[in-house]
């Protein structure tokens, strides 16, 4: 299982929010670069890295940022926030990319969202539905879409995604624990679905939990922020 600890980038700082409130904002580091370098030191081999900037208003804001962190680790990187066309998501490969996340777009512009799929390798993209109630939200969280979790995934999986990050708004940045009976649910319907565990992880129990129940991977953010998980804990894991 992936152990992917998260890096929010707002003003170019690491922060994270509660609920994708933008109000509810708190500053954990004033240099991203720095925090990448101690997971990498701690053996962390994956990063998840979100523009907020970018996904608040559309556009790519923080490319400079992963390409600091692709210049100076070996971290494998995804990037999600703002990506909005062809151009953004070549010019995030070009900077270092591994893997690009893509959530709004996938709900705002299908057709546009298809012709990526013919333009680059399914595997580097993955779909970041975040949820709410079982409905999509889009553009940071701000906005709702009447689109259930299980028909997006049922449409993408057909066209070749296979990784998708799944965030639970209720759950984020509240250290509640995560949403096992939605995830169980969604591989319950689609089995082969590679499925990465976002929003509300609480304590090491509940990486054992997650992997137990087949998630690909645990994208882990205000846990460790706040000292609930150490990264020596999560070694175990790592694979």
């Amino acid at each position: 299982m992936r152990i992917i600890p998260a890096i929010d980038v707002i003003d170019g700082k690491a922060v994270r929010l509660e609920k994708g409130n933008f109000a509810k904002k708190k500053i954990y580091a004033d240099h991203p670069l720095e925090v990448a370098k101690m997971f990498e030191d701690s053996g962390i081999e994956y990063l998840h890295l979100v523009d907020l900037d970018g996904a608040k208003i559309g556009a790519v804001k923080n490319q400079k940022i992963l390409e600091d962190i692709k210049t100076n680790t070996n971290l494998i990187v995804d990037y999600g926030g703002g990506i909005r066309n062809l151009k953004d998501i070549e010019s995030l490969f070009n900077s270092g990319a591994d893997q690009i996340n893509i959530g709004s777009l996938s709900i705002q512009n299908p057709e546009l969202m298809y012709s990526f799929l013919e333009t680059f390798d399914t595997k580097k993209i993955i779909l970041s539905p975040d949820v709410l109630q079982m409905k999509i939200v889009v553009n940071g969280w701000q906005e709702s879409s009447e689109i259930h979790i299980f028909d997006y995934i049922q449409n993408y999986i057909q066209r070749g995604i296979e990784y998708y990050v799944c965030t639970d708004i209720e759950k984020d940045g509240m250290l509640t624990g995560s949403s096992i009976n939605l995830y169980k649910a969604i591989l319950s319907d689609f089995p082969k679905l590679k499925l990465i565990a976002s929003g509300g992880v609480a304590d090491i129990e509940e990486i054992a939990i997650l992997k137990d129940a087949g998630l690909n991977g645990v994208i882990i953010g205000k846990a460790i922020y706040e000292g609930r998980i150490s990264l020596k804990q999560l070694l175990p894991y790592v694979n």
